[in-house]
Order: structure tokens, then C-alpha cells, then sequence
């Protein structure tokens, strides 16, 4: 077996029980949002070189095939943190007081990166956002610990 300690291995089979069918695994179309569920943070490039699909019903991935996977993306240095999603947030602070422009963060969403789809950046607001001020500024840093649920940051 991979070299996954017995607790992460238990948060690995709990996963699969929500996520899968027994004896069958999991859809490799779902093997992204299963790595998100034990706290990952893979590209998409990633997920597909791990062997995650985009159509469903293509390939099951089981639990032994699935923990190689999970210790390799938990190894991967390309994840972003907290602590760096902080720093790219700050560029868009002008005032340097831990708030930016609600617009500006729903645009870089939107439009940079491993972009997200209009509804996926609202079902985020409305987890994760405070609401907007008066001028549409909004605090990041709390939206930032709710996203990567970090509660000892709110």
C-alpha cells in the first residue's frame, strides 16, 4: 500500500463510502473532488495526469489504485496555500487594508487561471463571502479562511 498513515488511510475509505460504490471505487470523473475532500488542492492538469476524466462512466478508480494517487497530489508543491492566496489577493488591497474590490476578485475568478463558470463563483460567494460595503469593497482575508477552511484566520 501507499505510504498513506492508517488515519489519512480511514479519511481515504470514508470518502469512497460517500463518494463511490462499493467494490467498484469511485468515477474517475469525481477524482478531483475526492482529492478536495481529504483537504488537496490539485490543478485540473493534475487531476487528468492522475488519471481523472472528464466524461463519467469512463474508468472507476478503487481504493488501492486511489491512495498512490492521494499520496503523490498530497506530495505536489504546485497547491497553492493560504498564505500565498493572501499574497496574490494584496495586489488588489490599493488601500492596504485587507479589502478589495468584490468585482475585482469575481473577474480574477472568472477570467485568470483555472478559471471558474458564473455559477461556481456565486455558490462560492455564498458560502464563503461577507457582504459587500457600501463602495463594493469586501474583507478577503476572511473569504480566503472560509475557502480554505482555515478558521483560526476569520
Amino acid at each position: 500500500m501507499a505510504d498513506v498513515p492508517k488515519r489519512e488511510v480511514e479519511n481515504v475509505e470514508f470518502v469512497f463510502e460517500v463518494m463511490g460504490s462499493p467494490g467498484e471505487g469511485i468515477d474517475a470523473v469525481d477524482l478531483g473532488d475526492a482529492l478536495r475532500a481529504l483537504n488537496l488542492n490539485p490543478t485540473l492538469a493534475l487531476i487528468e495526469k492522475m488519471g481523472g476524466t472528464k466524461k463519467r462512466n469512463e474508468k472507476k478508480i478503487k481504493l488501492e489504485e486511489f491512495l498512490p494517487i492521494y499520496s503523490q497530489v498530497k506530495k505536489e508543491k504546485e497547491q497553492g496555500c493560504y498564505e500565498d492566496f493572501i499574497e496574490c489577493l494584496k495586489l488588489y488591497d490599493k488601500e492596504e487594508n485587507g479589502t478589495m474590490l468584490l468585482a475585482e476578485l469575481q473577474h480574477a475568478l472568472l477570467a485568470l487561471g483555472e478559471s471558474l463558470d458564473d455559477e461556481q463563483v456565486e455558490t462560492l460567494f455564498a458560502d464563503c463571502m461577507d457582504p459587500e460595503d457600501d463602495e463594493g469593497m469586501i474583507p478577503y482575508s476572511p473569504f480566503l479562511a472560509r475557502m480554505c477552511d482555515r478558521p483560526d484566520q476569520l
